[in-house]
């Protein structure tokens, strides 16, 4: 007896499921006390619910768009004249910490491309850390490249890292009581007054420079407009009110259940391999991460939580999210991730084409 299948034109139902499931994920994840449970339980619970129905469960994107305008919004609030001459100041470290990040992933793929048979330039696509959607696009635009296997490998790291970092950062490890670069004088931007009605402004400020940066193809336009957009009135003086916690949960929620329904293990050729050795080298970047994190903590002197939310290879929107949770300095934390972000996105590609046509062009040499 075959199971019921939900069909393209049920999006409303299958949405109306997938809600539901989140709904669920959530609340349990509160109730077990995770970390930001309202991003780990939504995006766990869909994303199981997903893989052992026949259910096609359905987000839009117009809702995960939405919950990084609200993040994208959160963060901007914590950029100030101080906090910006704090991050002119590391711009030599973040530029040093990224090339170490980038490097470090290309030797992990490799280890992975000779491991699993895969072919080196899919599996260094699908490495490169912080840069989902650019790898894709690349990927679709280079012959020879599996653009399924690197989108899974791309999501996997996502999604380890989402589920793992905050156990770390949570965890003993990590001292959240001293805030080292936090205690800055000027840092602290958010402010306790009315919500309304600065926030209407604020609103149309993150909507206009959201859409403006989809125009202008930045990465994350959703997340990185917002983000632009309230610094820069916040930088005026006219500083924005704090969300209500509610409305922070919401935003997670809303991202996290598109983040559950990315992973699609089912399309992948030798599965069993290559989920395996994606779940090690997930792991290893961590690792690879915190070893990096305690460098940037010796030579900078910024607290292990800041640091190691600076340099984890994960998505800007989920360390936001964390270094909200644990007061690191979010504008840092940001500043880093920011940097990261273009310069995968401006830098990466071209260096790999270059490097890939060396490379085929050395082994068309050797025949």
């Amino acid at each position: 007896m075959k199971k019921f299948v939900f069909h393209t034109e049920d999006k409303k139902v299958r949405f109306f499921l997938a809600f539901v499931t989140a709904i669920i994920g959530g609340i349990t994840f509160t109730v077990i006390h995770s970390p930001i449970p309202w991003l780990l339980g939504p995006m766990i619970c869909v994303f199981i619910c997903s893989r052992l129905s026949k259910i096609q469960l359905y987000w839009p994107s117009n809702i995960r768009n939405t919950g990084l305008i609200i993040v994208g919004y959160s963060i901007g609030l914590s950029f100030t004249k101080g906090a910006l001459l704090q991050i002119a100041e590391k711009l030599p470290s973040m530029l040093c910490m990224t090339i170490t990040l980038v490097v470090f992933c290309a030797i992990i793929a490799l280890a992975v491309s000779k491991l699993t048979g895969v072919d080196y330039p899919t599996v260094l696509t699908g490495s490169i850390p912080g840069g989902l959607s650019q790898m894709i696009i690349f990927a679709e635009e280079v012959k020879g490249i599996d653009i399924t296997t690197v989108t899974f490998l791309q999501v996997a790291r996502l999604m380890m890292i989402i589920f793992f970092v905050p156990f770390l950062i949570f965890g003993p490890f990590f001292n959240h009581n001293v805030n080292i670069v936090s205690m800055v004088p000027g840092t602290t931007t958010f402010t306790n007054g009315p919500l309304f009605p600065n926030i209407l402004l604020f609103a149309f400020v993150c909507l206009i420079f959201a859409f403006m940066a989809v125009k202008w193809k930045f990465p994350t336009p959703f997340l990185l407009g917002p983000i632009l957009g309230t610094a820069m009135v916040n930088i005026t003086g006219l500083h924005g009110p704090a969300l209500p916690t509610p409305v922070i949960n919401f935003s997670q929620f809303m991202i996290g259940g598109y983040i559950g329904l990315l992973l699609k293990p089912e399309k992948l050729e030798h599965k069993v391999r290559i989920i395996t050795l994606a779940l090690i080298s997930g792991m290893v970047m961590i690792i690879g991460s915190l070893g990096l994190s305690m460098i940037l903590v010796c030579h900078s002197h910024i607290n292990p939580s800041t640091s190691f939310l600076s340099v984890a290879p994960g998505g800007m929107d989920q360390m936001g999210i964390l270094a909200q949770e644990v007061q690191a300095n979010l504008s840092l934390v940001t500043g880093y991730q920011i940097f990261r972000l273009f310069f995968i996105y401006f830098a990466v590609p071209p260096l790999l084409r270059l490097f890939f046509k060396i490379r085929a062009r050395k082994a068309a040499n050797s025949l």
